[in-house]
């Protein structure tokens, strides 16, 4: 039976964008797509105000990034924010990207905030800080296409860092068998970065978005990130098998 994923999808792309890209929801069932048929993904636009009526028949929920603030107080995020609260404190598996890693981090006590470097803009690498049991593969190090003036600046409770760089220190994290989030977007494709910095030239800053284009192109981890999304749930339910067994014993 495939693994079920609600993607919670925060964002509207911008006008000048709709005509020629997908929604990030759209964005990510593309990604698992390619892994081949052992996921299912259903989209939800949370800023829509859409959310999953069975949150606890989907075997994890992912949150998507977004131009919004984590710490935003738009009624739509601090909804969201409750939402993956009582989800967590349910004991549901729980995905971050981006705003999703940052939203997730704030939800949990962390500090997250504007970086004072500023913007992360094109290809980054986050070198490997641990390696758990489900990361397969990871012998070089993670680099994935960002864009994010935010940062998690502090870890919540019970996690522990799985990458970070100079410049993102906290480039993912991890609480055991139930929490895991990537500051990088493996669902962008170089297409779609291009696209959106040329969109968003006067935000970013022309000088950086030159900079940041000349780094971008396919040669990511996009694909791998999914692929070691898939581990983490596999190995949090085969976690949780194992401990309901032994407390029947």
């Amino acid at each position: 039976m495939p693994l079920r994923i609600a993607i919670l999808e925060t964002d509207i792309l911008h006008p000048d964008l709709q005509p020629h890209f997908t929604g990030y929801g759209a964005m990510f069932v593309s990604l698992f797509k390619r892994l081949g048929d052992d996921i299912s993904c259903q989209v939800f636009n949370v800023v829509q105000g859409h959310y999953p009526p069975t949150p606890e028949q989907f075997d994890a929920l992912l949150i998507t990034g977004s131009k919004a603030d984590a710490f935003s107080k738009a009624p739509w995020v601090l909804a969201l924010k409750q939402f993956l609260l009582s989800r967590y404190h349910q004991g549901q598996r729980i995905i971050g990207i981006c705003f999703g890693h940052q939203l997730m981090a704030l939800a949990l006590g962390a500090d997250v905030s504007r970086a004072p470097q500023g913007w992360g803009l094109g290809k980054m690498q986050y070198q490997w800080l641990c390696k758990p049991t489900w990361l397969k593969g990871a012998d070089t190090p993670l680099s994935l296409l960002a864009v994010h003036q935010d940062q998690v600046l502090s870890l919540p409770q019970g996690a522990r860092i799985i990458a970070g760089s100079d410049f993102c220190p906290i480039g993912a994290f991890e609480i055991k068998h139930q929490v895991l989030c990537f500051q990088g977007h493996p669902e962008f494709t170089a297409d779609y970065a291009r696209t959106l910095f040329a969109v968003k030239e006067d935000v970013f800053g022309e000088e950086q978005s030159a900079k940041a284009l000349k780094t971008i192109d396919n040669q990511h981890d996009g694909l791998k990130v999914a692929g070691w999304i898939r581990d983490f749930i596999v190995d949090a339910k085969t976690q949780n098998v194992a401990g309901e067994l032994q407390l029947t014993k």
